[in-house]
């Protein structure tokens, strides 16, 4: 990707700083469960505010559909960020107009204060220029802290950007930089492993990867569909028979661009699928009419370690098994854990991305110890897919600037 500016770039000192952040929190009668998002914006908010800048603070929550819906009032959330700055944070009844207009006004430097829910306006989601000129007339710069969003082409996400002077915040910056150095220019051998349920739903993230990773381990459902596109029964396994030619077109592009395809020589199988099932360990292509294929075997994961030896750089997305359920998480532990203590080990960068594999890497305790996890969902998906990502694209500094 092109450069791009950083707060390092800016003169925020008594300027007006909007901050687009990722205030979509879990939210439950009215609290915040889960402040992660909250606490990964504390870093730009912090320097901004310590730097003398008038904080204020721009996002979305939920899908109010262009209209004010007090279910979806971002004011429990100033609460929540007000607790973790351990300081006032004042609440603005709207992000556009009069309200927000006063507020700027009657701050100090260093004062920070949430705006109102984006959403409540049409034109956030529409990219409205008008919209967007309304969030830009009560500020003087603007920093995109959301990469979480920026797969999205919203006025407060991708408008704003042409009419302010624009940085990437820090959590921003950080997430780039990661990407970066796991995707665009990884230290090599570089490594995927791809899981979840269907392939369907990572068509071209497959097709990008087998153009840039040396291995790719497929695991999850979506290993079945490969495993039938080769011939070999699945038994009752989910897969989808109709993307056989798709996957077969993605091993063929694997070849050709020499990425080695790591599918599964050995799987755990049972009868249903619910927690204590009996289950049994079968080699692949000796799958039962009658049984699913639940996880990865022994021996496929044993093989998917030894190539996360063997690598320097390691991209994960989605779990390798029907992890919800014990016991068939455990190849989705087992195979997280040896990369989390090669990461600790200083022998490889290991990124993680999307919600399913959030999960995933929580449930086996190795969250933090990956080199960066990334919460962002949908944005790290396209990302990974080499999508262009318009509020990354309207940070970019031009070659004539």
């Amino acid at each position: 990707m092109a450069p791009y500016k950083t707060i390092d770039d800016l003169d925020v000192a008594d300027k007006r700083v909007l901050v687009r952040v990722d205030f979509n929190v879990p939210m439950k009668d009215g609290a915040v469960t889960d402040a992660t998002r909250i606490e990964r914006a504390l870093p730009t908010i912090e320097e901004l505010s310590k730097k003398g800048a008038k904080v204020l603070l721009l996002s979305h929550f939920g899908r109010p559909k262009g209209k004010p819906d007090s279910e979806m009032s971002l004011k429990p959330v100033a609460k929540a960020l007000a607790d973790r700055l351990g300081g006032p944070v004042e609440f603005v009844e709207d992000c556009i107009g009069d309200p927000v207009k006063k507020a700027a006004k009657t701050m100090l430097d260093g004062d920070v204060a949430v705006l109102e829910n984006t959403r409540f306006h049409p034109g956030e989601e529409k990219n409205d220029p008008e919209f967007a000129k309304a969030l830009a007339a009560n500020a003087d710069l603007y920093v995109n802290d959301a990469f979480s969003a920026a797969h999205r082409a919203h006025a407060s996400t991708e408008g704003i950007a042409h009419l302010l002077p624009s940085a990437a915040g820090r959590a921003m910056e950080r997430e780039l930089d990661y990407l970066k150095a796991a995707l665009s220019a990884p230290v090599r051998p570089m490594m995927a492993v791809v899981g979840g349920a269907k392939v369907s739903t990572k068509i071209e993230l497959l097709l990008n990867l087998v153009g840039k990773a040396n291995i790719l381990a497929v695991g999850g459902g979506m290993a079945n569909t490969f495993l039938f596109a080769k011939g070999i029964s699945v038994g009752k396994s989910l897969c989808e028979p109709d993307l056989a030619d798709t996957a077969r077109e993605i091993m063929d592009q694997a070849s050709q661009k020499g990425c080695e395809i790591i599918l599964p020589t050995d799987v755990v199988v049972a009868k249903e699928f619910k927690e204590g099932a009996d289950r049994e360990v079968k080699a692949a292509n000796a799958v039962g009419a009658d049984d699913m294929i639940l996880d990865l075997g022994p021996e496929t994961v044993n093989l998917i370690a030894e190539k996360i030896e063997s690598a320097k750089t390691l991209v994960w997305n989605g779990p390798l098994g029907a992890f919800e359920i014990k016991p068939f998480d455990t190849a989705t532990v087992e195979a997280a854990r040896y990369a989390a203590k090669r990461v600790k080990d200083a022998d490889l960068v290991a990124v993680a991305g999307g919600g399913d594999t959030v999960a995933a890497l929580a449930a086996a305790g190795v969250e933090d110890d990956f080199t960066y996890v990334s919460t962002a969902g949908g944005a790290f998906l396209e990302w990974l897919e080499g999508k262009t990502l318009p509020g990354v694209a309207a940070l970019e500094v031009s070659p004539a600037q």
